[in-house]
């Protein structure tokens, strides 16, 4: 596993390894993307760890607080060399497991890295991302917090997650930003139109979500029956009816390049990311190993020019159907 560099300094492996579907959030309490194992889900980062994954995402949100606890117990003894990057943003109702909105004052800032510290069992968080803007809240004061943070000693880098383009210029003027999180894959392309290209010209590394898609660039789900009962997807309007069929001929594409190659679809989708730029690094989620070490392959795959731009044709940017979160979370995207 090569590195790549977010940002002007922080290496990190090509590929990361995204956690979340090795826990639930909120109403999916057992798990977004069907039932994980614990056991399981450890032997799944110790796998990645083997197989030169450096770079691993988390989030105080997902449980909550199960997932950073999980990582944390998966990295203990091993933490020499990981880059290790959870996000806060939210505050809870009084149980204490349920978001009940954005929060991004200097306060609750403070409050949650303590608390990530704690659960993840470091002395330093490597990046540190603001899981979604608070409109509420200046994104300067917020910023600000956080590079309070790293002159404390607590966090060495700083990161946002689906901000706007503004937003993001206006971030990087309080302090640094080594990575922008935000959706990207051939059936979300849009970040192309102005935010990739805006940190590129910030020196801002990009760090793709859901890279395959949810599962549907893998061709494991052809019919939206083949998803369980109780997943995440079920609700997720690019999953729904008529649109998960007219979806599916953006699959079919690369499932083609796939049989060409004698690869699995979700390795020709991640080598169509990694082909966009070197300061690209997908966090493909697993909660498997078997998961886990198909998608990694995917570093070693290098796609011909001429296939990448045959997936490019077939997916051009907006041609998949479907918002790609339901009406409350798309109004948290591109603050």
């Amino acid at each position: 596993m090569h590195n790549r560099t977010l940002g002007s300094e922080l290496a990190v492996s090509a590929l990361g390894l995204g956690c979340m579907p090795m826990s639930g959030i909120g109403e999916f309490s057992h798990g977004v993307y069907g039932v994980p194992d614990r056991a399981e889900s450890i032997a799944t980062i110790h796998r990645a760890i083997d197989l030169g994954v450096t770079f691993f995402d988390t989030a105080e949100i997902y449980g909550p607080h199960d997932n950073e606890l999980l990582l944390g117990a998966a990295i203990a003894g091993r933490r020499q060399q990981l880059i290790i990057a959870t996000k806060f943003g939210f505050r809870y109702d009084a149980s204490g497991r349920q978001a009940i909105g954005v929060d991004s004052t200097p306060e609750n800032i403070r409050r949650a890295c303590d608390g990530s510290l704690r659960r993840l069992g470091v002395d330093c968080i490597d990046l540190y991302y603001q899981h979604r803007v608070d409109p509420s809240v200046p994104i300067e004061d917020s910023v600000g917090a956080m590079a309070d943070l790293v002159r404390a000693g607590k966090v060495r880098y700083l990161g946002l997650s689906e901000a706007a383009p503004e937003t993001l210029r206006r971030a990087a003027k309080v302090h640094p930003i080594a990575a922008l999180q935000s959706e990207y894959s051939l059936w979300e392309r849009e970040v192309e139109l102005d935010i990739l290209p805006l940190c590129r010209e910030l020196g801002i590394g990009f760090v793709p979500y859901s890279p395959l898609g949810r599962g549907f660039l893998t061709g494991r789900y052809q019919r939206f029956e083949d998803l369980p009962e109780g997943d995440y997807r079920r609700s997720n309007p690019r999953f729904a009816g008529a649109a998960f069929d007219a979806n599916l001929c953006i699959l079919r594409a690369v499932e083609a390049v796939a049989g060409e190659l004698g690869v699995s679809p979700a390795q020709v989708a991640l080598a169509w990311l990694l082909a966009r730029g070197n300061d690209i690094v997908p966090i493909p989620g697993a909660k498997r190993r078997v998961t886990m070490e198909d998608s990694m392959a995917a570093a070693a795959l290098k796609l011909s020019p001429d296939t990448v731009a045959a997936l490019d044709a077939a997916a051009p940017i907006g041609a998949t159907v479907g918002d790609r979160y339901g009406a409350a979370s798309m109004q948290m995207v591109r603050r």
